[in-house]
């Protein structure tokens, strides 16, 4: 489910734009999103204009009918392979929690045109519910979120593909009389409407909710320069320590300029740094972000094998890491000296609840929050002790969902639960979740990855890789490695080729399958 365009710590400091979601956002985050003049997140990929832009009315509730209102859900459609009366499919992505326009290079050269040329079909991008321009709300209110849910947003899909009337072609390509092919991080469709949803992909596509996610920063920790990672597990270890020291508490906040910086816990969410780019890592240059690479370029300088990282130097009255001073130089740079000097609290403190409560649609943070605060969870925590970390200790489940109590206070008649209520996900069938035709193509080092059907949670032995159960992981690939291509597809990696080639090969075998309903 996890497109969206939520607030990364490392986008909101360094500017950088993104194609995808991150685990929840945090009030750190949001503060941060306020310091770059709370504008909405940029998308990586260029917004194609050859692609018509039409909407489809969508109740805002679709069960319980407790409002009359509506809302215009935008759509974008490609015709470039469509062949009509050839019982093609339909290929619709899910743009996930962002806005539409920035998934419309998929369906020039990525999987949606992959697919539709493949196959003579329609290929189709489809806006979530409160994002971008399908908002059917005065403001973001507690009340006015209240429909932002998982059922609610499903629906809005099965709703769309059993009544839409594609402009300018004249038969019926409704499901299920037509085969519609779902793709992006909603899992969860093939299962909850099997029998409008022929076929899907759930690319990197989260099969499993849950509070807390320290596993996301871990994949992180695992794979990334080696050096690099050991330099920032040290450096942990030695704010960690200083922290709890009482003669060496205010010596190590101030190698970051952060001494004002009343708690302890907004100091350490500031340290995760850029690590949450590490999602918007790609195979193509126009998708590719560097800020994982940029810093571990400055965190590594002095240290150039594993045995040097052991090594101290004393900065003032500390003895620290050699790569310490580095850390701080980076985060003083990026984050610190975007605050005026004395006033840490106010641009980076997590007390005044007011600050987080202007709700005006301007405040584009705060849809997703909303949802992980309701549903899905996905807390950026420290790990359990045993597992070396590149986050603060300090960072717990109680802090990562602070936001929620900051942002959503009860409204008159909806409040948010006291944590989010993962079940809603989980029981379309979590870990265990299966269909046929529902294909699970993951990278190897997605941060997602353990919240996936490739999860090291998830099924021992691992699922069988068949045509109509396809089970696909890509090697060296971070997130919707799939997602992109080229023109010129013999310029793609010799994975991406393999992967789309893979995913052709399943897609058009069920096809031969397809039989219209009698009914």
């Amino acid at each position: 489910m996890l497109g969206f365009a939520a607030i990364s710590l490392a986008v909101a400091l360094l500017g950088v734009p993104s194609n995808a979601g991150l685990v929840a956002p945090s009030a750190q985050s949001v503060n941060l999103w306020r310091l770059r003049g709370g504008k909405q997140l940029a998308t990586i990929g260029r917004r194609d204009t050859d692609f018509p832009v039409y909407t489809f009315k969508q109740p805002l509730d679709h069960f319980d009918h407790s409002t009359n209102a509506t809302f215009n859900q935008r759509y974008w459609v490609s015709t470039r392979h469509y062949k009509p009366g050839t019982a093609a499919p339909v290929i619709v992505l899910d743009s996930g929690e962002t806005s539409g326009e920035g998934r419309l290079s998929f369906m020039d050269t990525g999987i949606v045109d992959i697919l539709a040329r493949a196959t003579g079909g329609l290929g189709v991008v489809l806006e979530h519910r409160y994002y971008g321009e399908s908002i059917g709300t005065p403001d973001f209110s507690t009340d006015s979120l209240r429909w932002l849910t998982t059922k609610q947003s499903l629906e809005d899909s099965a709703n769309f593909m059993r009544n839409v009337k594609f402009q300018g072609i004249d038969e019926d390509l409704t499901a299920p009389k037509t085969p519609w092919i779902y793709y992006g991080v909603h899992t969860l469709m093939k299962v909850a409407y099997p029998d409008i949803v022929y076929g899907a992909i759930a690319s990197s596509g989260v099969v499993h909710a849950d509070a807390s996610d320290w596993e996301y920063l871990d994949v992180i920790r695992t794979y990334m320069d080696d050096i690099c990672s050991a330099n920032l597990v040290r450096s942990v270890e030695v704010i960690d320590a200083a922290l709890d020291n009482s003669a060496q508490h205010d010596a190590i906040k101030a190698l970051f300029n952060l001494t004002d910086l009343s708690l302890d816990q907004d100091f350490g969410s500031l340290l995760v740094g850029p690590l949450p780019d590490w999602q918007d890592i790609g195979w193509n240059s126009q998708d590719n972000n560097t800020g994982v690479d940029d810093f571990c370029a400055q965190l590594n300088v002095n240290t150039s094998t594993l045995a040097d990282v052991n090594k101290n130097v004393t900065v003032g009255n500390l003895t620290v890491n050699i790569a310490l001073p580095n850390y701080a130089k980076y985060i003083i740079k990026n984050v610190v000296s975007r605050c005026p000097a004395g006033q840490a609290n106010e641009c980076f403190g997590t007390v005044d609840a007011a600050s987080y409560q202007v709700d005006d649609l301007s405040q584009n943070w705060r849809p997703w929050t909303f949802q992980t605060c309701i549903e899905w969870g996905f807390y950026l925590t420290a790990p359990p002790p045993n597992v070396p970390s590149v986050y603060l200790r300090n960072q717990d489940l109680q802090y990562g969902h602070k936001i929620c109590e900051l942002a959503f206070p009860p409204g008159k008649v909806f409040s948010v639960p006291p944590l989010p209520n993962t079940a809603v996900v989980n029981a379309y069938g979590g870990f265990s979740i299966t269909a046929d035709r529902l294909a699970f193509v993951d990278g190897e080092r997605d941060p997602w990855r353990p919240d996936t059907a490739h999860s090291q949670y998830g099924a021992n032995p691992p699922r069988r890789d068949t045509t109509l159960r396809p089970f696909k992981l890509i090697p060296g690939a971070v997130h919707h490695w799939d997602e992109s291509g080229l023109a010129d597809p013999s310029q793609e990696p010799p994975e991406i080729q393999v992967i789309h080639s893979e995913e052709v090969a399943f897609v058009q075998a069920w096809l031969k399958d397809f039989k219209k309903p009698q009914h």
